[in-house]
């Protein structure tokens, strides 16, 4: 833990940067790979929307000994329908039964269904539960699952150009749709069914993008207050320092969110068996990590290159650059040699082989005017001859 926090500090003081705004390219790049993935996944495979939006029947027969193979060949012998039904376990903490969905059925084979699963789970026909929904629920909720999305991204505009600007609203947007599309292209690739709860989950990841995204846009504006009255660095360095100043924060508030939601999705999912935990903590699961990730590699350098293109910013790029160019070339250019007091040197004799003769050394005369005088004491101290 200390060396995490230290190589936090590290990246707060800016002692150590990792240059996530400068490589942007290589993080467009790779999320549009992932896109790609992600939308060739909606084509070709599409979503397996649940029985909620498409309408249908569904059985459940509560047994604690039949099993899906059982419950699946004995729905097939009725020949209700020629498409295959969806046959799931639902564990419980006291109850344990298994789940039957298919095509919506009319009366006559719902009851046939409803006998024949009895006799082969032997269990009472009475105690087999049938619902049947229509399509037309479905599609109502769809449309209020549109109509909330569209409610919370102009609620999100909002709020973001009146706290911030209209570029950082903007660049939110942007990661916003970037993980709502990876999220349902991962529910086409894997299959998971869709439900009111995946709804449910995608709407609660986009609050949770968002919110690390504020957090990220809130250290960038303290970063560039004032910015452009100086010289010291450019816009697209301040916002990478802010980045950087917010990384291990970002992580360990991910990690935390992700803890409890991978218990959720593997321990809830497949051990006690219960498939709604499935639906709603995928979308989870996928959503924090993919908000994690956007906020860092996708909205902060998307913002980057909106303020970049503004002739303030422009200005101050230039400025930038010129100051640090003068200070380089003052600390690359050598210092002057100061000349010395002595003479200067001596040209080479007639010949250029040898040097010419030196001039006489000066001379000092012994005289008694030159020597020092002696006081009375040292002359009474010097010894007779």
């Amino acid at each position: 833990m200390s060396r995490i926090s230290d190589f936090g500090g590290s990246l707060y003081r800016g002692d150590v940067s990792i240059d996530f705004v400068g490589r942007r390219r290589q993080w467009y790049a790779m999320s549009a790979l992932i896109l790609v993935i992600a939308l060739s996944s909606l084509v070709w495979k599409g979503l397996n929307f649940g029985i909620e939006f498409e309408g249908g029947s569904v059985f459940a027969v509560p047994s604690s000994t039949c099993t899906v193979e059982v419950a699946r060949d004995a729905f097939n012998g009725t020949a209700v329908t020629t498409a295959e039904p969806i046959v799931t376990e639902v564990s419980g903490s006291t109850t344990r039964s298994i789940r039957v969905q298919t095509l919506a059925l009319n009366p006559e084979q719902t009851n046939l269904v409803a006998t024949t699963l009895a006799d082969a789970c032997q269990v009472s026909v009475d105690t087999v539960s049938t619902q049947v929904i229509g399509p037309s629920w479905g599609g109502e909720i769809t449309k209020k699952a549109f109509t909330g999305l569209a409610v919370f991204l102009l609620a999100i505009v909002v709020y973001l150009s009146i706290t911030f600007e209209w570029r950082m609203a903007a660049a939110a947007l942007v990661a916003l749709v970037h993980d709502v599309v990876i999220t349902v292209g991962i529910y086409a690739l894997v299959g998971f069914e869709v439900t009111p709860a995946s709804v449910i989950g995608v709407l609660t990841i986009l609050g949770y993008s968002l919110y690390d995204t504020v957090v990220v846009f809130d250290k960038v504006k303290e970063n560039t207050k004032g910015l452009t009255g100086g010289s010291r660095m450019t816009y697209s360095e301040a916002a990478n320092l802010a980045v950087n100043q917010t990384l291990v924060r970002s992580i360990n508030t991910s990690i935390v969110g992700l803890l409890p939601v991978a218990a959720l999705l593997f321990v809830g999912a497949y051990v006690l068996g219960a498939g709604t935990l499935k639906d709603l903590a995928l979308a989870l699961f996928v959503g924090i990590a993919v908000g994690t990730y956007s906020s860092i590699f996708v909205a902060t350098p998307f913002l980057a290159e909106l303020k970049e293109r503004e002739p303030a910013m422009r200005a101050l790029s230039k400025r930038v650059a010129a100051r640090r160019a003068s200070r380089d070339a003052s600390t690359q250019t050598p210092a002057p040699v100061a000349a010395g007091p002595g003479p200067a040197a001596e040209p080479l004799g007639g010949d250029g082989d040898a040097p010419g003769p030196r001039p006489p050394r000066p001379t000092t005369s012994s005289g008694p005017r030159n020597q020092p005088k002696r006081s009375k004491s040292a002359r009474k101290r010097r010894p007779k001859r």
